[in-house]
């Protein structure tokens, strides 16, 4: 049988033929319900002699004769069950081994107790079929081994695979502790639009679809920010949002068009605050979901219980050989680029603005290098235009990144609550896309007008759930910690 499920005309017409069999015993093949006692997971932590009424999917069938050993599954656990033809009856029984497959949904009543293996066993006094597979499951000891079956068909990667059943069930885990968390900080889970008139709030080309009972085009949300900050305009003290995001960039290991965010903003708070919370966060959630901090991810040790910092403007001035907060013009400072070698003009073409241009050259030469947890800081003020401008330095912003093996988790600042600079920042930005830089924030006068009327001290953190997921369980792809990832 091949990987994708097709069967053969037979086996379908022989599943059908059980579950013709199934309805004229039962009446009904496909149940409506089934009282359970306890869940598996439950189950699993009861003595001996404890009585029990399970429900899940055949996993396993193994018939001895008289006797017969099988598994059911639900996602949190397994269990085995014995059945004896003695204990439920030889006509029960010989239905059972007539019409019941691997993949069915049963329901088993008996009482636990332990194999002379010692393996925590329901000897099943009754059972009931409550729903029939008419396709088999994958071959059990190699379950779905092509990649794109696998995303394609989730479903039956998590029946067939043990480590991503575990993966995306920590992942949804996180999710909770992660909620849990943020309420118990003082924070308020609300919502804002998916679908908006100006896509802002981050540096991306949005996806654009059409409002028909409108007749207006719509942009899907690039980042919930502009909302969540009018949010705390109006109030709220703390708010978060775990959000669908959506951008329109390419795709990788690392990067999807449709990924989950959780960004928060409290007001009242700096920049450095929110770093602090940020790292309390992780290292809550490492500890929920590994018991450490210590932890591997694709072969490389992590040490979460320390984190190194680094200057990002002094950084790139030493690779530039120049203070990059000196140029406003884009082919200025691709000359230096140039004059030192680092790239040729080639190289540079499309680059159309000096935020995009400086963003390019740290992505290639600066990102990929930092391995160990480093908060990042001191970003120039053109790189986010929604971001303070520090009282220091005002050419320089009060925000940070943190990264880990050249990955971005999360973005953090104080944010820029003066109405007069956020309206210069973004009529720069509109400078940026007449110029071609498909990439720069769109300005957004409805969230300038909502300052205008007056937003207190803010700042706000987004952080990857799926890059996160990725590094705490130990993945090699965004789409091995998503549950139904985009498949062209």
């Amino acid at each position: 049988m091949s990987e994708n499920q097709n069967i053969s005309t037979n086996e379908l017409e022989a599943r059908l033929q059980k579950a013709e069999n199934i309805r004229a015993r039962d009446g009904v093949v496909w149940k409506d319900k089934f009282e359970r006692s306890h869940k598996i997971a439950e189950a699993c932590g009861l003595s001996d002699g404890e009585s029990v009424k399970l429900a899940g999917r055949v996993t396993a069938l193994r018939w001895l004769g008289k006797l017969m050993f099988g598994r059911i599954y639900d996602i949190e656990g397994e269990i085995q069950f014995s059945m004896s033809r003695e204990e439920i009856g030889e006509d029960d029984y010989k239905f059972m081994k007539a019409n019941v497959d691997l993949g069915d949904f049963i329901g088993i009543t008996g009482e636990l107790y332990h194999t002379t293996a010692g393996e925590l066993t329901v000897k099943v006094s009754h059972y009931d079929i409550l729903a029939k597979a008419l396709r088999p499951l994958p071959e059990k000891f190699h379950g779905l081994t092509d990649t794109e079956a696998r995303y394609r068909q989730r479903y039956l990667d998590i029946i067939s695979n043990p480590e991503a059943r575990n993966v995306l069930l920590g992942r949804f885990k996180m999710t909770q502790a992660w909620r849990e968390f943020m309420n118990k900080n003082g924070f308020l889970e609300i919502e804002t639009p998916v679908l908006q008139n100006v896509a802002s709030g981050a540096a991306a080309k949005p996806f654009t679809t059409h409002h028909n009972a409108l007749d207006t085009d719509f942009q899907l949300r690039i980042s919930p920010e502009l909302f969540l900050k009018q949010a705390i305009g109006a109030g709220f003290d703390r708010v978060y949002e775990v959000a669908k995001d959506f951008r329109n960039e390419g795709m990788d290991a690392m990067h999807l068009q449709e990924f989950t965010m959780v960004e928060w903003y409290a007001a009242y708070w700096d920049y450095k605050k929110n770093m602090e919370f940020t790292w309390k966060l992780i290292q809550h959630l490492l500890m929920e979901m590994r018991g450490t901090l210590q932890i591997e991810y694709q072969g490389t040790e992590l040490d979460f219980s320390q984190y190194d910092t680094m200057d990002y403007t002094a950084k790139m001035n030493e690779l530039f050989g120049c203070n990059i907060l000196d140029f406003d013009d884009v082919d200025d400072l691709k000359k230096q680029l140039i004059d030192k070698k680092m790239f040729d003009a080639d190289d540079l073409q499309e680059l159309k603005s000096v935020p995009t241009l400086v963003d390019w050259v740290y992505k290639r030469k600066i990102r990929e290098n930092i391995i160990k947890p480093t908060f990042l800081y001191n970003y120039p003020t053109y790189m986010v235009p929604l971001a303070r401008h520090s009282d220091a330095d005002d050419r320089c912003l009060d925000m940070f990144q943190l990264l880990v093996c050249g990955a971005e988790l999360c973005k953090g600042y104080s944010e820029l609550v003066n109405p007069i600079q956020q309206l210069h920042a973004f009529e720069d930005q509109a400078k940026n896309i007449a110029n071609g830089d498909e990439e720069a924030f769109n300005p957004d006068n409805d969230f300038v007008r909502a300052m205008e009327h007056g937003f207190p001290p803010i700042s706000g953190v987004g952080l990857g759930v799926d890059r996160l997921a990725n590094i705490i369980f130990d993945q090699p792809t965004l789409r091995d910690v998503i549950l139904f990832p985009m498949m062209k």
